[in-house]
């Protein structure tokens, strides 16, 4: 069985920049540790806006700019960074929550390396928003593949709507971890 982990977001601006929450902060080591142990193929979506993010739908309803691209607040979080160097992994830019080409990606690579099983664990930020439609999307690219959800990786906006979050991936037959 092939092995995929995605790592969501894990950038400067979600765990200790214009977005950052203790809560983010306090995830750092077990990712880190999760993506030491990993066994397997990795993803890394990075959150991407340009300089006129206030102008875009998202900018309107949330009006802090974030993870503008070649910013240092784009840029992994360095101890991810680090837990990554050594590693081959693929970067996935989204405009938006979930990225619609990381289930095409994953589906080529599971093909090209003839993978006729495999699973998906996703770990980052924010499990509300970016982790949880990511998640929902690859359910839907993949039913009958057992996606997972490490919590202990994952921090929300509040830890309410992380809880949330976590009871709606479970709900859609997401296995939380």
């Amino acid at each position: 069985m092939k092995h995929y982990l995605v790592i969501v977001d894990i950038q400067k601006d979600f765990v200790d920049g214009a977005l950052g929450t203790a809560e983010a902060v306090s995830i750092i080591e077990n990712a880190c540790r999760k993506i030491k142990d990993f066994d397997g193929r990795i993803f890394v979506t990075y959150d991407t806006h340009s300089d006129d993010y206030m102008k875009s739908a998202e900018g309107k309803k949330l009006p802090v700019p974030h993870c503008i691209k070649g910013t240092e607040g784009w840029e992994l979080d360095r101890r991810i960074a680090l837990a990554l160097e050594g590693r081959e992994f693929t970067s996935v830019e989204k405009p938006t929550f979930g990225s619609a080409s990381l289930p095409v990606l994953i589906g080529i690579d599971s093909t090209e390396s003839k993978a006729e099983d495999f699973d998906i664990t996703l770990i980052g930020l924010c499990t509300d928003i970016c982790v949880v439609s990511n998640a929902l999307i690859l359910k839907a690219a993949f039913p009958e593949k057992e996606i997972y959800v490490d919590s202990s990786c994952c921090a929300g906006v509040t830890p309410e709507s992380h809880d949330a979050a976590l009871l709606t991936m479970k709900m859609c037959q997401i296995n939380v971890i």
